[in-house]
């Protein structure tokens, strides 16, 4: 919680506004901004009915629930506990014996542009198989299993194929080190880890049963009892004997049919560990019910989707926008994806933009990460331009896992949309399960750079340290003031951080998002101002960082990408250090301090004076894991002249420290 209890300053103003058109409004499940109020003003009047409708007709239950929502241990909520499912039959047997039965649930496209399709059919046998291989182990409803796997198919099998028998899966992303896997694997306690001898990478085999070795060979993992192995290439891997199996030839043992463990609707479906965090890792649990609940709706709402869309979502199913939007969401929704196992950058960076259009993707799903990184090479490259591949199937576009900055957003919308498609930028967090506020793409006014309102029945405002709502036009700190279905239900084993982290007292038992927010004064739309961590307290104004770098990325002819930390001043308290990577070499010597200078300058004008960087370093990069999120935490003590004596095992490009720890 920041200490000062005074507004967030914000002086960032956008004032392009872009209407919905008419063809998108009447074909929309909801269409105009009365259908937006009116749902709203349903879940207003009658919180619980509303959920209740949307469960019972977006799930299939075995047994249906009498009992909407526990509110009698705050804050942990329970809805629908009384009732029964299984999130696999609901992704996939619910499709069995309907026309969507045959049709395509995953198009992959491998690393190196090789297709495979799989129909639901096809993908509830491979999931059947797998699960009676895991029950053959002795794996039970209940027990945890860590998935240490590529962006394949096989990746989502393992998933949906421990939800079918009960047990609990915890995804670990196939970046993370030994060390973060070992201690993963004892706080969740997991029985089984299923992985893949290598992983192919932008046309590189790198391993990850090796690393798997690694980590179970630190100790403290007596608990497991078995390791899967996908065979993802031709290398050979170490073995153990009794210990690890060949996943096609434990799969090919067992039949292709295995009913669904009933479970039921509070029990976890998975615990997912936030990345980038230091100390013991955070085990965010989800329910089953109401968090597939509202990954299904959600694809229905935020995507709009229809029966003939192929639907594709960038992320890496070992994060949480890869379980709602790859693993969960679409399945249960009955879409046709694309799940792709390359990288943007190979073997060249038009590559997103050429399987756009070889499989007619019409909903295209990216962080803005991924958007600048394209925005500078095609401004450098012509050859991979977007305009080089037809872009016309596509008909929504989404932005997810960090705000998206106004000249991103524009940019993406012209490039990639051609004017035509909405882009819903989509504000959630692990800790949410699905999207919070986001525009509705049939619906909402849409303006660069805000996620705009708040889906129906999810009840958020901007509020000061005490709780209280700001006005809007003044910043202060987002929270969710009722509980919603997929919301985290604890941190795996440790209910008192969950408290702590999530509900303090002073916030009147509001949930606590993390973030700064600001809503604009003419429409109410938010806008993400950065975390509350990452506000600036410069001689007494308080900035978030978010802004700031908004402000030096709009500099659209120099600058493509930029992140912005502060250092302890004893003049001001804080600085601002700015870290930014141009759309042309790396300057050194006069130059670099001619454009430092030119920038801040910039941000004075953009924002005012008092947000100006005291320093501004230039790299090639930033520090970025293979994901692309980018460790600010890194960039706090290359700022303050500390030595890194963090983790770097998961950054794509750990040369970039050096590069940046030298001051202009």
């Amino acid at each position: 919680m920041p200490e000062s209890s005074s507004a967030i300053e914000s002086t960032l103003v956008e004032n392009r506004v872009f209407e919905p058109n008419a063809a998108t409004v009447a074909a929309a499940r909801i269409g105009g901004m009365d259908a937006y109020h009116a749902l709203c003003a349903e879940a207003e009047q009658d919180f619980e009915g509303f959920w209740a409708r949307l469960a019972r007709a977006g799930l299939v239950w075995h047994k249906p629930f009498t009992e909407v929502l526990d509110e009698s241990n705050k804050p942990f909520y329970k809805w629908f506990q009384d009732g029964e499912l299984n999130a696999s039959a609901n992704c996939l047997d619910r499709h069995m014996g309907t026309p969507t039965e045959h049709k395509t649930a995953i198009i992959f496209e491998a690393d190196d542009g090789a297709v495979t399709k799989v129909t639901y059919k096809e993908l509830l046998a491979k999931v059947s198989q797998l699960a009676n291989a895991l029950k053959a182990m002795g794996v039970q409803k209940g027990d945890r299993v860590v998935i240490y796997m590529p962006m394949t198919v096989e990746g989502v099998v393992a998933m949906q194929a421990c939800a079918r028998i009960g047990a609990t899966h915890s995804v670990v992303f196939g970046g993370f080190s030994a060390k973060a896997l070992q201690e993963r694997i004892q706080d969740a306690g997991a029985v089984a880890v299923i992985t893949a001898n290598y992983q192919m990478r932008g046309g590189k085999e790198l391993p990850l049963k090796a690393i798997v070795d690694e980590g179970l060979a630190l100790g403290g993992c007596d608990s497991i009892k078995n390791v899967v192995v996908f065979q993802r290439t031709a290398s050979a891997c170490n073995m153990v004997a009794g210990r690890d199996v060949l996943m096609h030839e434990v799969m090919a043992a067992q039949s292709s049919e295995c009913a669904p463990v009933m479970v039921g609707a509070e029990h976890p479906l998975f615990i997912l560990y936030t990345s980038g965090s230091t100390g013991k890792p955070k085990g965010v649990q989800h329910s089953t019910a109401g968090y597939l609940l509202w990954a299904k709706q959600t694809m229905d709402w935020t995507f709009d989707l229809k029966d003939n869309d192929v639907f594709w979502c960038t992320a890496d199913i070992g994060w949480v926008t890869g379980h709602s939007y790859v693993a969960y969401g679409p399945l249960a929704a009955g879409a046709t994806q694309i799940v792709f196992e390359g990288v943007p950058t190979f073997p060249h960076a038009g590559r997103f933009w050429q399987t756009i259009e070889k499989h007619r993707c019409t909903i295209f799903y990216t962080a803005p990460t991924a958007i600048r990184s394209l925005i500078k090479a095609a401004e450098t490259d012509a050859k991979v331009h977007p305009k080089n591949w037809d872009l016309t199937s596509l008909r929504i576009l989404g932005s997810v896992g960090e705000p998206i900055n106004p000249e991103a957003w524009m940019w993406y919308y012209r490039n990639i949309g051609g004017e035509r498609c909405p882009v819903v930028d989509t504000f959630w967090q692990t800790e949410t399960g699905g999207h919070m506020i986001t525009p509705l793409p049939g619906a909402t006014p849409l303006v660069p750079g805000s996620c705009t309102l708040a889906l129906p029945g999810i009840i958020t405002a901007v509020v000061d340290e005490m709780g209280n709502d700001v006005p809007n036009g003044q910043g202060g700190i987002l929270v969710v003031k009722k509980p919603w279905p997929s919301m985290i239900r604890t941190i795996w084993g440790d209910p008192q951080r969950f408290k702590k982290s999530y509900f303090p007292e002073e916030l009147k038992g509001y949930y606590l998002a993390g973030d700064g927010a600001v809503r604009s004064i003419d429409r109410g739309y938010f806008r993400i101002t950065g975390r509350i961590d990452d506000v600036l307290n410069v001689s007494g104004h308080r900035m978030g960082t978010m802004e700031i770098e908004s402000a030096l990325v709009g500099k659209t002819d120099l600058v493509a990408e930029a992140a912005v930390v502060g250092r302890p001043d004893e003049l001001t308290g804080e600085a601002i250090v700015a870290f930014v990577v141009l759309k042309r070499p790396v300057p050194t010597g006069d130059e670099a301090k001619a454009l430092a200078t030119e920038l801040r300058n910039w941000v004075a004008k953009e924002i005012g004076p008092i947000a100006k960087p005291k320093e501004i370093r230039f790299g090639e990069n930033l520090p970025k894991t293979r994901s692309g999120k980018i460790m600010r935490r890194l960039l706090r003590s290359l700022a303050k002249g500390e030595a890194v004596t963090q983790d770097t095992s998961t950054l794509e490009n750990p040369h970039i420290l050096e590069q940046l720890s030298k001051s202009n």
